[in-house]
């Protein structure tokens, strides 16, 4: 088969730009040997594990909410085998939609194992060779294993593993506070089991904003999530159907089920990459600019086995700007305004500079406002008043630099600061727009009005100069 773009896997880099491609007119195939289009993220990653996010939340307002609304139920309890179809049906139609986005746009989906086997072969395992004139190299990650005695064990799963567990443990630990542990921690804490997180280093999703950290881990506290920060995991025995885990100097508990969470590592192994010329680290990933080009002009790298990102919405801007470039246009990957979503609960979620980054950079000239959910009439209607919105931006321009959130549907209202980071708004901007009241959304502008020292609906901290 002889086509223009090949595109050597299926998930959220690789169909995005195989699309991409199709659409400015090249011949295109994606080859991937999974049964089913949309990678991890679609078949065993983020889109599953929402649904699993949506069921914990529907729990949290039936025992927390609806009586305070007036809705009165007759009783309520997690029906984990209905939760687990609803999942498998989520799954199924967004894989399935993107099978039918292929044939709308011309995709040809090469089933099987890829290898290169020259600058310009993709063989197929089973299949036909693949000629291209430009590739995407677009094969995910795979979550890492520690080399820990006794993480072997079948109780010992990862987050694939966890995904396909048809009872609720009554007992689950979580090697790693990032984000992936964290999710499955909240979930799991919600749907009744007793979590217990192991993390080495001093605070959870420790690359997020400090004070985002901090709230989430006062969160986890009060639901009853047992945290072990600055411990790290020594031994882990298999015995009587259950788990003894071992960590820091001596300490154990007991589970009868543990999440491996400490990471993803690039999949480059077995794909023939040396052999063609293209520059990978085992541990980094492909090296790919901001193009997405690799070494190898012609071949591009998109996705978790090529960047620091290991999220699909930066995967799906990286297989766009791959495709164009692969087409003969021009286009590069802005990472600037980048969304760090966290569906944890509470949600957080952030773009731009954490503080710590900005106070790093700008030094003395910074500004932060914090405005509470507590004081948002929106929040107060749903009963979610927990956390808050940051503003972050510098003070001798007025250049917003980050927004954190911590809160109710703050990975929806994220998207507000990615367009102003993304214009290189101020401030300023910001906090004199107009929000649509009563609306969570109001957060995002009161945040900035308490940076400027104008807030109106908290007092301000300290008495402000007159404002103009």
């Amino acid at each position: 088969m002889e086509v223009d773009v090949a595109v050597l896997g299926g998930g959220p880099g690789g169909y995005t730009g195989a699309i991409r491609a199709a659409q400015l007119g090249a011949k295109v195939a994606c080859v991937e040997r999974e049964p089913e289009l949309g990678g991890t993220c679609l078949r065993i990653g983020c889109i599953p594990t929402k649904a699993w996010v949506q069921t914990a939340y529907a729990l949290k307002e039936a025992e927390h909410t609806f009586d305070k609304l007036g809705v009165k139920l007759g009783g309520f309890q997690l029906e984990f085998g209905k939760a687990n179809e609803w999942k498998a049906a989520v799954v199924k139609q967004m894989t399935q939609g993107v099978a039918s986005l292929f044939k709308a746009n011309g995709v040809e989906w090469v089933k099987g194992n890829g290898t290169f086997t020259d600058a310009n072969t993709i063989a197929v395992e089973g299949g036909e060779d693949v000629s291209f004139k430009s590739a995407i190299i677009a094969t995910g990650s795979y979550p890492l294993r520690p080399p820990i005695e006794g993480l072997d064990s079948e109780r010992c799963v990862d987050s694939e593993g966890l995904l396909a567990q048809t009872e609720v443990p009554k007992r689950l630990v979580v090697l790693g506070g990032g984000i992936i542990g964290c999710e499955f921690a909240s979930i799991f804490r919600r749907f009744g089991s007793e979590v217990t997180i192991i993390e080495m280093l001093p605070s959870l999703i420790p690359q997020e904003d400090a004070d985002a950290s901090k709230e989430l881990a006062k969160q986890f506290g009060k639901r009853g999530v047992t945290l072990h920060l600055e411990k790290q995991c020594t031994k882990v025995e298999e015995r009587g159907g259950a788990l003894t885990v071992h960590f820091g100097d001596g300490e154990t508990v007991d589970a009868d089920l543990m999440l491996v969470s400490v990471g993803r590592g690039p999949s480059v192994d077995g794909l023939g990459l040396e052999s063609i010329g293209v520059e990978f680290d085992k541990r980094k990933g492909i090296a790919a600019d901001e193009h997405r080009r690799t070494t190898v002009p012609h071949i591009y790298a998109v996705g978790d086995c090529a960047g620091y990102w290991q999220l699909a919405h930066t995967a799906f801007r990286e297989g766009e700007v791959a495709a164009e470039n692969a087409c003969g246009h021009e286009a590069v990957v802005d990472n600037r305004a980048v969304p760090r979503p966290i569906y944890t609960d509470p949600e957080i979620a952030g773009v731009g500079l954490t503080e710590l980054e900005a106070r790093s950079q700008y030094g003395d000239d910074v500004a932060t406002g914090m405005f509470p959910w507590v004081a948002n009439a929106r929040a107060v209607m749903q009963n979610e008043i927990v956390g808050w919105v940051k503003s972050i931006h510098e003070t001798r321009y007025g250049e917003l630099l980050g927004v954190v959130m911590v809160g109710p549907h703050v990975t929806d209202l994220i998207e507000a600061g990615v367009v102003a980071i993304d214009a290189e708004a101020t401030v300023e901007t910001v906090a004199d727009g107009m929000a649509a009241h009563p609306t969570l959304s109001e957060a995002i502008k009161e945040a900035g009005l308490v940076a400027l020292g104008r807030a109106i609906h908290v007092p301000n901290r300290k008495r402000a100069k007159a404002a103009v």
